[in-house]
């Protein structure tokens, strides 16, 4: 639970498309999910090709020094690609899913459910990143994880600080409940969107939060603010900005919506 001390007083998230976030928390600079290849179809081992349409509105050379990668998962492109994997080797802290843990090897840290990890801040205290369960697809971790793999998600706190919330691929609203009851409520929380779907995957069913589940995991979450992210950029996301803002809209949140900086 956030300190009744926290400070609510929220801070600049800056947005690349897809997944890619970029913000400054107590003194560290965090990146999600580094995606920074140029458009193009990237197979899928055993999977379907993912196709980007988009560039990212910025480089790895626009960034600054990276303290932490918080990464969803390492085994899709639209998650992490060539350019962001080389990326990795210049952040002294990846954390990731334990098996990312493993296959990435090096500075890179696996996180199992709830496991957390004290990161010092520059200016004393630490910072606590809690691993928090996440699942890619509909229905149960076991059913779905042999087809779409392990993910994780993230949750950041510190004295004084806002609690944070990053959600990765999750598609269970079920489990966004389980984390509001730990930590809620939550001051900002970047949510994966997007509605992606793949005939060949589930009979089509959304892997990641759809709009109107993304507006009820704001809900859940009480959060204050919300910087929705992996809903544009390729081309199986099936839902964008527009259903975004009107699920917001319909379920009267359209005041928590922060789209971030751009680029």
């Amino acid at each position: 639970m956030p300190s009744p001390t926290a400070t609510t007083e929220q801070f600049p998230v800056r947005v690349f498309g897809g997944p890619t976030a970029l913000f400054d928390y107590g003194g560290l600079r965090f990146l999600t999910d580094p995606t920074f290849d140029a458009p193009g179809d990237f197979p899928t081992p055993g999977g379907p090709v993912l196709t980007k349409t988009a560039p990212a509105a910025g480089g790895p050379a626009d960034l600054g020094p990276i303290d932490v990668v918080l990464l969803s998962h390492d085994e899709h492109a639209d998650n992490l690609d060539v350019s962001g994997r080389a990326l990795l080797a210049d952040v002294p802290l990846t954390l990731t899913t334990p098996g990312g843990g493993r296959r990435l090897g090096g500075k890179a840290q696996g996180l199992a459910d709830w496991q957390s990890i004290e990161l010092d801040r520059p200016g004393g205290g630490t910072i606590t990143v809690t691993g928090v369960p996440a699942v890619h697809g509909p229905g149960a971790r076991e059913e779905v994880e042999p087809l779409t793999g392990e993910v994780v998600g993230f949750v950041l706190t510190a004295a004084g600080l806002p609690t944070v919330y990053i959600s990765g691929d999750n598609a269970s609203l079920d489990l966004v409940r389980r984390i509001a009851e730990r930590f809620g409520p939550v001051d900002t929380a970047v949510l994966f969107a997007g509605a992606p779907r793949f005939p060949v995957l589930f009979d089509g069913r959304c892997i990641v939060l759809d709009s109107a589940q993304t507006a009820e995991a704001a809900q859940l979450l009480g959060a204050r603010r919300v910087v929705p992210v992996h809903y544009d950029g390729w081309a199986h996301f099936t839902e964008g900005r527009d259903e975004l803002a009107a699920a917001f809209t319909a379920a009267g949140l359209a005041d928590r919506l922060d789209w971030g900086h751009r680029g």
